[in-house]
């Protein structure tokens, strides 16, 4: 580990950061949304929907998982905003909830492939 030789603390760059960090309720937000991503299932259910709209049995069949077992971490991740869903007769597509959230796992992406 690498510290420190000297304790200084820089005002400016502390006020700074200190100022970047939003409030309590956002952050702990951010910790949801990080924790539902943070499951394998959950992820590739999102990278799945970051290519186009699915209904549950294409979402299942992409997963290599039970219907049930979609719809119950399709839950998760509509509580927290990051997909939506809209009905068309008898069935339900998927989507991811906007821009932001198909931004955030295509950097993600981007970022563990290099």
């Amino acid at each position: 580990m690498v510290i420190c030789q000297e304790k200084i603390i820089h005002i400016d760059k502390v006020r700074i950061a200190a100022e970047s960090i939003p409030e309590s309720h956002i952050v702990d937000s951010l910790v949801e949304i990080f924790k539902a991503l943070s499951d394998p299932t959950r992820l590739k259910i999102v990278i799945a929907l970051s290519t186009c709209e699915l209904c549950v049995c294409d979402i299942a069949a992409v997963c290599n998982i039970s219907d049930s077992a979609v719809s119950h971490h399709l839950k998760t991740l509509r509580m927290l905003k990051i997909v939506q869903f809209r009905k068309e007769g008898k069935i339900v597509y998927y989507r991811l909830d906007d821009e932001h959230v198909d931004s955030l796992i295509k950097q993600s992406i981007e970022h563990a492939s290099e």
